[in-house]
């Protein structure tokens, strides 16, 4: 059986040390902003539109990616990392859907959620700091991610 590959883009976003974390009701677990990359976008700008679409806020990328003279081409923003999730996996073990998630980091000025028309409200949204990842029965993967995303904000700043 073939495999559908999706690629995806997460923002860990960051404010004052803690990062949103939002409820994922199919999932049924917390997750930062994200979804999948339309035909017509990179990676880091799915990224973006998702964080506004689902938070309200902006953010920007911290992003260290170095610059490439390339006299026909950009380099873009590196992801922090790429994971490839299962999202279906059948009866028989095989597995008929995986994401390619594009993973970054960015920062934003409030903590003032106020999603998109469509979107889940600010009631599923909370803040964790380093304590509360710390503490959480978060996904081990969510919660590495996370204090790695406020220990970057934090440096860039």
């Amino acid at each position: 059986m073939e495999t559908t590959r999706h690629f995806t883009a997460t923002v860990y976003i960051v404010n004052d040390g803690a990062v949103a974390l939002h409820e994922h009701k199919r999932l049924g677990i917390r997750i930062p902003p994200g979804g999948h990359v339309d035909r017509d976008e990179l990676p880091h700008e799915a990224g973006l539109r998702e964080v506004e679409e689902e938070t309200g806020l902006e953010p920007e990328l911290v992003d260290d990616t170095p610059a490439v003279p390339a006299p026909d081409g950009e380099a873009l923003p590196r992801p922090r990392e790429q994971m490839l999730y299962d999202i279906n996996i059948h009866d028989d073990g095989s597995v008929g859907h995986q994401h390619i998630d594009h993973i970054y980091y960015a920062r934003v000025e409030s903590r003032d959620i106020d999603p998109a028309p469509g979107e889940e409200g600010p009631e599923v949204w909370e803040w964790y700091d380093r304590d509360d990842l710390r503490e959480s029965d978060l996904d081990p993967d969510t919660v590495q991610f996370a204090l790695d995303a406020i220990e970057v904000v934090e440096a860039a700043d």
